[in-house]
């Protein structure tokens, strides 16, 4: 199955669902290349709920053809397509309307396909419209390794990725076009690789029957909208450069609202512009910089800029210039650095302001266009301090998003060229290319980098503490955190943390959160994680925020708030994706896991854990890896399969090449112990409960004292084992979460039950039961009440057909639904796929024996009109 199928699959899932159900109309619609006849396909393929028709061009037997139809349907549902209904004759196209009118009522699906990028006739505008929305980058990269067989060079698919915006029918193209020898990045791609002759290919007739003379408007509107980058232009500004006395734009292709104007297709915006002799576009962009109000604004010397053909220093400087203002959102100000490098002769200054506008797409969460920039930097000679500074940047974007390793790499190179003229970003690069080190769960690499060199003194009694300073107390701590010592890395990462809280700078309040992460302190990484989003919200660094949510994440789970672990990780990766960091959002997909295998949504845990993988395995992410996986394996234990769970741990967190990434194996143990145990396999356990025990020896982790305890009980003799069980829970008291709590209570329980001890095994379950249901590990209460249940208690459940009887996430979704949200829309705001979403809803129908949405809508009113518990 293709990555475009995927797309398709997952939205045709959602209409599919309500087709079913209760009939209704959908108009298809989307920008040229879209998909809308592969979409109409899919869907007939997929609907098996009755039989499907599709309904030809009549040529006047429409009325005849669509009655027959209509007709055959019954008490069994009928899906009917109909494909590019604009072609149908007038007369036709109304008697569509009036089918689409009897649909509900006939329990009749009625699917037509029309093209986004005209107004839709007059007819069938009153029909509710689903429009086709551009493939992810996911999706998009998919489906350009289908039409590979997979030997595209990742380089290759990411440029071919962005280049076509997510349209299937342009991917396509570009990926025809190119040669096996530049498919596999043995030779230089085309530039641009989008052109002109491709764009008309795939817009088609999307401008057949524009008058000539209006074709320079349309120009000037491509020419306006590539300055800002923006959907939209000024209207008032592209009237006055057209220069003909135009003074409304065409309907067929541009709209017009208020004071803006767009094209109704971006596709058709580029096909104009790419497609435009180079004389033309000059003569547009030099009409919009003379009807501009302000000559010396950015605007204006952007469109001056495109209007000259040879290096134009003084231009480059003005544009750098105006870059610099304040207000200036980093999309603008990356177009105007771009332009401003590409006219300066000088190599130094080009390489300078190559490197300034890389730093602005990475801010506008382009970085694929910010690696583009920084390659034609590293293509010209340069003096050290400015290499340097490029290969510092590029390493950051890597680390976000790319191969850890090549980001390591680049971010010592950074480190070996800055460290004569700017120690301070010498020590950030050290410091990033540890953090790169880590990420790839490499120990010996990182303690080499953090190799301790001289840090320069502070100057000035009482002054304000350098980045240099802080970032040298980071690097102290850190390896000594690697060493195992503790006691030498508490005073510099308190160092950290206090200097980070004292300020908003966004990159020392994450700096702070990572800090007090290693030390053990997640109050305090809550803290600095929420201070250090907060800035970055305020100070526009929109690229910082996935990382801030990360930590958020990270810090909620191991607090034991998993619900809080997982709101945040749900916003951080619609941020990560946004923003374009996919290791981000490998971080975020593990942390959702974790937080979906306390309350057993195996579906959910599934899709994270895969999704995780996939970024983790393709760019070194051993640490992000290594958590889905133990997210897998503690589903596994959840779900009554200890023996599965033990398997997929055992490499993990057993001595060996294989063991996983030293920041998260041990955070694991506990759980392998458990199923090792449970499995009858406690001889596998018992040489990593000692290396854990070093850990919990260090204070890092105040659940590790009770988890210790609690392993030590499940593998000691049954005459050592009862204080063991009653001293892990004693320390339980000393730290929040009552996940872990509940864990030794049932393991207790289950063990007092085995040796008859009836009445004090009941108190234990008991315990653990309320334990479990206040924070939603439900299938830890399923266990919890079947040992109850045979040691002779029978825990109270829920009233039948109430909502408390769903689990977390069933609950958030008939919550969506009954609000009046598609299972698309609810899949979008829970960062999960429509198939998953329409999984949990049959289980809730199945669950309450409901068997429409109305009745859920009803059930849900009524529980909160009553206050039922929910």
């Amino acid at each position: 199955m293709t990555g475009q199928t995927t797309l398709r699959q997952r939205v045709i899932s959602e209409l599919l669902d309500t087709l079913r159900a209760d009939g209704g109309v959908r108009v298809v619609t989307g920008d040229p290349g879209c998909g809308r006849t592969t979409f109409l396909e899919h869907a007939a393929r997929l609907f098996r709920a009755g039989p499907v028709r599709h309904v030809r061009p009549p040529g006047g037997r429409a009325g005849e053809v669509l009655s027959d139809a209509l007709a055959t349907a019954g008490t069994v549902p009928l899906l009917v397509c109909v494909d590019d209904a604009h072609l149908w004759d007038a007369a036709s196209r109304a008697v569509l309307g009036q089918a689409a009118a009897r649909a509900r009522s006939a329990r009749v699906g009625l699917l037509l396909t029309v093209p986004g990028h005209r107004p839709v006739d007059p007819e069938l505008a009153a029909l509710p419209v689903l429009r086709l929305g551009p493939l992810t980058a996911g999706d998009a990269a998919r489906l350009v390794d289908d039409a590979t067989d997979g030997v595209v060079h990742p380089a290759v698919r990411e440029d071919v990725v962005s280049a076509a915006e997510g349209n299937p029918a342009l991917l396509l193209a570009l990926v025809h076009r190119l040669s096996p020898a530049q498919l596999a990045g043995h030779r230089a791609l085309p530039r641009p690789l989008a052109d002109g002759e491709v764009l008309a290919a795939v817009a088609r007739g999307g401008l057949a029957g524009v008058p000539p003379e209006r074709a320079g408007l349309l120009l000037t509107a491509a020419a306006a909208l590539r300055a800002t980058g923006e959907p939209d232009a000024d209207a008032d500004l592209v009237l006055r450069a057209d220069g003909t006395g135009a003074t409304e734009p065409l309907p067929e292709v541009l709209v017009r609202a208020g004071d803006r104007i767009r094209f109704r297709s971006p596709l058709l915006g580029r096909a104009v512009y790419a497609g435009a002799p180079a004389e033309r576009r000059r003569a547009a962009h030099r009409a919009l910089a003379g009807a501009l109000p302000d000559p010396d604004g950015v605007l204006a010397l952007l469109h001056r800029s495109w209007a000259v053909t040879r290096d134009a220093p003084a231009l480059a400087d003005a544009l750098a210039r105006a870059a610099a203002a304040p207000a200036l959102p980093p999309v603008l100000r990356h177009r105007a650095l771009t332009r401003a490098a590409a006219l300066t002769p000088d190599d130094a200054a080009r390489v300078q302001r190559c490197t300034a506008a890389a730093e602005q797409a990475v801010l506008a969460g382009h970085p694929s266009e910010a690696l583009r920039l920084l390659d034609t930097a590293r293509s010209r000679p340069a003096p050290p301090s400015a290499r340097g500074g490029a290969e510092l940047l590029r390493g950051t974007v890597l680390l976000a998003d790319g191969p850890v390793d090549d980001a390591r790499e680049s971010f010592l190179l950074a480190a070996a060229l800055l460290a004569a003229t700017d120690p301070e970003a010498a020590a950030t690069a050290t410091l990033g290319a540890a953090d790169a080190a880590w990420s790839a769960g490499d120990p010996v690499t990182c303690l080499d980098v953090l190799t301790p060199v001289p840090v320069a003194p502070v100057p000035g009694a009482g002054a304000a503490p350098s980045h240099e300073a802080v970032l040298g107390d980071h690097r102290d701590g850190m390896r000594a955190v690697l060493l195992g010592r503790f006691d030498r890395a508490a005073e510099p990462l308190r160092r950290v943390v206090g200097r980070g809280l004292s300020g908003d700078e966004p990159e020392r309040l994450l700096r702070s959160a990572s800090a007090a992460l290693m030390l053990g302190d997640v109050t305090t990484a809550r803290r600095a994680g929420a201070r250090a989003l907060a800035a970055a919200r305020t100070h526009g660094r929109t690229a910082l925020e996935p990382r801030a949510l990360e930590y958020l994440a990270y810090a909620e789970l191991r607090a034991g708030h998993h619900q809080l672990a997982r709101t945040h990780a749900e916003e951080g990766l619609r941020t990560a994706a946004r923003t374009g960091q996919r290791n981000t959002a490998a971080h975020h997909h593990a942390a959702l896991a974790l937080a979906a295998s306390i309350e057993g949504e195996k579906e959910v845990v599934a899709e994270h854990v895969t999704a995780a993988l996939r970024t983790a395995r393709r760019h070194g992410l051993a640490q992000a890896a290594a958590l889905a996986q133990w997210a897998a394996a503690r589903a596994d234990l959840g779900a009554g399969r200890p023996r599965e769970a033990a398997d997929r741990l055992g490499p993990l967190v057993r001595p060996g090449a294989r063991r996983g990434h030293f920041a998260v194996w041990m955070l694991a143990v506990p759980c392998f112990v458990e199923a090792a145990a449970v499995a009858g396999r406690p001889e596998h356990a018992r040489a990593v409960v000692e290396d854990f025990a070093l850990w919990a020896a260090c204070g890092a982790d105040p659940q590790a004292p009770a988890q210790l305890l609690r392993c030590r009980a499940l593998l000691a003799a049954p005459e050592a084992a009862d204080a063991l069980y009653r001293r892990a829970l004693e320390r339980h008291e000393d730290t929040a979460g009552d996940f872990e709590r509940a864990r030794t209570e049932l393991l207790y329980g289950k063990w007092l039950r085995r040796r008859r001890r009836l009445r004090e095994a009941r108190a234990r379950l008991g315990e653990a039961l309320m334990g479990f249901e206040r924070c939603g590990a439900h299938p830890w209460v399923r266990q919890t009440a079947a040992e109850l249940r045979a040691g002779g208690a029978a825990p109270a459940g829920g009233e039948a057909g109430t909502l408390s009887r769903l689990t977390p996430q069933q609950l958030r979704i008939a919550r969506c639904v009954a609000e009046g949200a598609t299972n698309r829309e609810v899949a979008l705001s829970l960062s999960v796929s429509t198939r998953t979403v329409d999984y949990h809803l049959r289980n809730v129908f199945a669950t309450l024996g409901l068997r429409s949405r109305v009745e859920l809508v009803r059930l849900v009113e009524h529980a909160e009109k009553t206050g039922a518990r929910l």
